[in-house]
């Protein structure tokens, strides 16, 4: 009778097992990464505009050290940074000793590109718009090529190591310098 059980409990553990899940990929749940808030990166083109002051308005570029030069002050550090708080750095600096209660705003010019890789009919680099989406992105290249896996996005957001695989079930936000991978189907 000790046979009858050990080929019972063998049994149930196995249906139990088969009701386990796999274990998920990083990044591979159904929720979509954080849409971060945009931060100034080297390359991206800001206006800065100095109310009262046209010689203290204009273009800047950030510069691969991650910096603008900007009049009177010399160098500040724009990497990093919201616009609103390189608002206030920058208010901060011509308010010690070159104006009085100045004020800055700083709004992005261009966004960096977003690159769309992989199984998309035109693969390449794509202007960054406000709002973009997975989706919208895939639109851009002219949509999936026969081969594409239209289930699995790879992303890679600007200033990560590596890309992480997502559903894409799950339609999300695209920011400026990602880089948006789809794999091809096997079968």
């Amino acid at each position: 009778m000790k046979w009858h059980m050990q080929i019972a409990l063998a049994g149930a553990l196995m249906a139990l097992g088969g009701c386990a899940g796999q274990t998920p990929l990083a990044g591979s749940g159904a929720a979509p990464p954080p849409a971060t808030a945009f931060v100034l990166s080297p390359g991206d083109k800001i206006k800065v505009a100095t109310y009262g002051e046209e010689k203290l308005t204009g273009d800047f570029e950030v510069s691969p050290a991650g910096t603008i030069a900007f009049p009177l002050i010399g160098e500040v550090k724009a990497a990093g940074l919201q616009t609103e708080e390189l608002s206030k750095a920058i208010e901060a600096k011509l308010g010690d000793g070159y104006l009085l209660e100045p004020q800055v705003s700083v709004q992005v010019a261009n966004f960096r590109p977003v690159y769309v890789l992989g199984e998309v009919n035109k693969p390449g680099e794509y202007p960054y718009t406000q709002g973009l989406t997975i989706r919208g992105a895939v639109a851009k290249a002219d949509g999936f090529t026969y081969r594409a896996n239209e289930k699995r996005v790879f992303l890679k957001r600007a200033g990560e190591a590596g890309e992480q695989e997502y559903p894409l079930s799950a339609d999300f936000a695209v920011l400026p310098g990602d880089t948006i991978r789809f794999g091809e189907r096997y079968f």
